[in-house]
């Protein structure tokens, strides 16, 4: 019988146990609008209430009214960025990294032909953002500055302390994107000094299809929709209540599990070392830095990160190629790229993220499968000389 080793946890988590039971009472018997008048619809805003609550523990908030709930984090991203941006009309200056996740960059593209300008800060072959660099970017026309917490690809974590620092002291608005950092590693949005912080349920053990904005007390911002008085006025629509509710829970255990998230270093680090160790061609992409605790990136070179997850697939074993939000696309990972790693390992990478469900027997099993389907496409590779053992030079 085929195992089952989910290592894509930076894609989308399993929804804990607890979140899910917390969830099914608003399908069925408590299936009122949050928003109405009535007692039967009253009852359930205090359930928002609560989540609501919870998930300002888990970002360190100062008020329970700064978080906004949302569908997802890449709303959360668009409706910081462009909801800044419509109340700073007369500002045309952005500034982001060379490796933010797709819901950035592609938005960042988007306003360029909008007419912003836009500076793409880089990173160092860590994958760490150039703070020297970002600091001698911004000028009087900055509206704002949006640097991921953590990356989606390799997990390292960004210097957000120092950014937010400098940046609450030219007064300019601070977006962090925390999607991979939330859940994963303690966060103080204050301690950050970020006006807005975006999260998404689904990372950490959440349901899919909410997420959340901390927007700070005094922040100026215009809603990214127009509608009702929900949220505030800054997220008009019926609120989604059993998934929000499920987002409170998980933001709860996430907070209790801290602990557990750090101690799952030491698994990841085994699963790093392991492979390390049996295949010869591998090697970690920022790993001489800070991570979150769950993620490993590693490349394999000389042959396809496509058909490594496809082999491992049959395996049972299910991994990424990196940004689950780019797979389809035959472009190598930006991040990668942005890092300056050659292309025999950027097309080689695959990215091993695991949660607090992951057990030593899965980590095992992957160590026991993996070296032949590496030894397997090095065989078949091109870029490959079976009779040397060694790769060969690529133009």
């Amino acid at each position: 019988m085929t195992k089952h080793v989910y290592l894509d946890n930076n894609a989308t988590t399993m929804v804990a146990p607890e979140a899910l039971e917390a969830m099914l009472p608003f399908y069925k018997e408590r299936y009122g609008n949050a928003s109405s008048m009535y007692s039967f619809g009253g009852l359930v805003a205090k359930d928002l209430d609560a989540a609501r609550h919870r998930v300002a523990e888990l970002l360190g908030a100062e008020f329970d009214y700064e978080i906004t709930f949302t569908g997802c984090a890449t709303e959360s991203d668009n409706m910081a960025v462009r909801g800044l941006l419509s109340y700073y009309r007369n500002k045309k200056h952005i500034i982001t990294s060379t490796v933010e996740h797709p819901a950035i960059i592609s938005l960042c593209r988007q306003l360029e032909k909008e007419g912003y300008r836009v500076t793409y800060v880089p990173v160092d072959k860590n994958g760490v953002v150039d703070v020297n660099y970002l600091k001698e970017s911004v000028d009087d026309d900055t509206a704002l500055v949006s640097i991921m917490h953590a990356n989606n690809e390799t997990g390292v974590i960004m210097p957000v302390e120092e950014i937010g620092a400098f940046l609450k002291e030219k007064k300019i608005p601070f977006h962090v994107d925390g999607v991979q950092a939330a859940g994963k590693i303690p966060v103080d949005v204050n301690k950050i000094n970020c006006d807005l912080y975006s999260i998404s349920a689904h990372k950490f053990h959440g349901p899919k299809g909410v997420g959340a904005l901390y927007v700070r007390k005094g922040t100026r911002m215009r809603p990214l929709m127009i509608g009702g008085h929900q949220e505030k006025g800054r997220r008009p629509g019926t609120e989604n209540v059993a998934g929000i509710v499920g987002m409170g829970v998980a933001a709860k255990m996430a907070v209790e599990n801290l602990e557990k998230e750090s101690s799952l270093a030491a698994l990841r680090d085994r699963l790093q070392k392991g492979i390390l160790e049996r295949v010869k061609t591998a090697s970690v992409n920022g790993g001489d830095v800070l991570r979150t605790p769950n993620t490993t990136n590693i490349s394999f070179e000389f042959i396809e990160g496509e058909s490594i997850l496809l082999y491992l697939d049959q395996k049972g074993i299910y991994v990424s190629t990196g940004s689950a939000c780019s797979t389809g696309s035959l472009e190598p990972s930006h991040v990668l790229r942005a890092m300056d790693l050659p292309f025999s390992k950027i097309h080689g990478s695959i990215r091993f993220s695991l949660s607090r469900y992951t057990t030593e027997e899965e980590v095992d099993y992957v160590l026991q499968e993996l070296p032949g389907v590496i030894q397997t496409l090095l065989e078949i590779s091109p870029f490959w000389d079976n009779e040397k053992g060694e790769g060969k030079i690529m133009e």
